[in-house]
């Protein structure tokens, strides 16, 4: 049994320890915070053991009533890999201190590429991981356009591929982040994205632009695909919908944006409202009369679609599961992905 610690009970090391709980291949040893805060209480409500991420901030805890297992290097002693989830930029400080410990180590996609061994998708490239000390889950957007693009490659080589994405402000805990009644395009050009795709499928002609909108719900991306061979519309659509990681969605059943997409998410019962999939709009997808050019738009949930993802990179990374359609369909099942279609 893989022990397993997380550094960093925030938006997505929550979710990761959750997703955690429900694998019987892996055992969540514990998760470290800074302080006392409401997280800190939803892990104690769960029954998982906290440790202190902060010399000096014992007494926080101590003041709140809240009971310790120890400090970030007691849980670092204890377990065989860590899943860093901390703030973005914190990961590559961890790294010498997770180093020390002989640990493998998992780092999310607000990391450089550069922070770990090799960036992960599970459908991209798992086999990547294997055997690897490090490695980088890449972000939400670029897991989204990993799930669907290779799904589109399984079907058809690609060309170029152009993407515009609509980014959400902010996730919806954070009240303090903007713009709240703007447009901001992203002066970046083109945008990180595109290149963070290729860290996992290298040989793509990719080129992404961004802007930044006023909501806090899901991302939105507007993608345009070359296809060196000829495809219609619905084998495209089959693709999807047999992809449990894709939700293919229909405007007239009610899908008409992503709050209700959102809604949607939260009848399905699971954890936190999330949506895992990513969410491909019926009506938002067609291609060319020659059938050589795809076009689609579909939505990111941003605060969970990674999460299978490290579960996924934490088999591949701790040793566990070395074929990756077991380790997806172990995941799926675990978490309840592709029910409800």
């Amino acid at each position: 049994m893989l022990k397993v610690g997380i550094n960093g009970y925030g938006t997505i090391g929550r979710r990761v320890a959750h997703a955690v709980l429900k694998q019987d291949d892996m055992k969540l040893v514990g998760v470290a915070k800074t302080k006392p805060d409401f997280k800190a209480f939803d892990a104690v409500n769960k029954g998982i053991p906290i440790y202190c991420s902060v010399p000096g901030n014992e007494k926080l805890f101590k003041e709140v009533g809240m009971e310790l297992a120890g400090s970030l290097d007691d849980l670092l002693s204890e377990i065989d890999l860590v899943v860093d989830g901390a703030p973005s930029k914190m990961g590559v400080e961890n790294k010498a201190l997770y180093e020390k410990y002989g640990l493998k180590m998992i780092f999310q996609g607000g990391e450089k590429a550069s922070t770990a061994d090799v960036s992960f998708n599970a459908q991209a490239n798992y086999e990547d991981a294997i055997g690897k000390n490090s490695v980088r889950v890449v972000s939400c957007n670029t897991t989204g356009l990993a799930r669907t693009i290779s799904t589109i490659r399984e079907l058809s080589d690609t060309g170029k591929i152009r993407v515009v994405l609509v980014r959400r402000a902010a996730d919806p805990a954070q009240s303090g982040k903007g713009p709240i009644n703007a447009i901001k395009p992203t002066p970046e050009m083109p945008s990180h994205h595109g290149p963070d795709l290729k860290t996992v499928i290298p040989s793509i002609d990719i080129m992404s632009i961004a802007f930044v909108v006023p909501t806090t719900l899901m991302h939105s991306h507007a993608i345009m695909v070359e296809l060196k061979n000829k495809l219609d519309r619905e084998q495209v659509i089959d693709a999807f919908r047999a992809n449990p990681r894709v939700r293919v969605l229909r405007v007239k059943d009610g899908f008409k944006t992503t709050a209700e997409i959102m809604e949607y998410a939260k009848d399905l019962g699971r954890d936190m409202g999330d949506l895992y999939e990513i969410a491909v709009w019926d009506e938002c997808l067609n291609t060319s009369d020659d059938g050589k050019e795809l076009y689609y738009m579909q939505a990111v949930h941003q605060e969970s679609d990674v999460v299978p993802e490290n579960i996924d990179c934490i088999r591949a990374l701790g040793g566990i599961e070395t074929d990756k359609k077991k380790s997806m369909e172990k995941t799926n099942k675990a978490l309840n992905i592709g029910v409800g279609r």
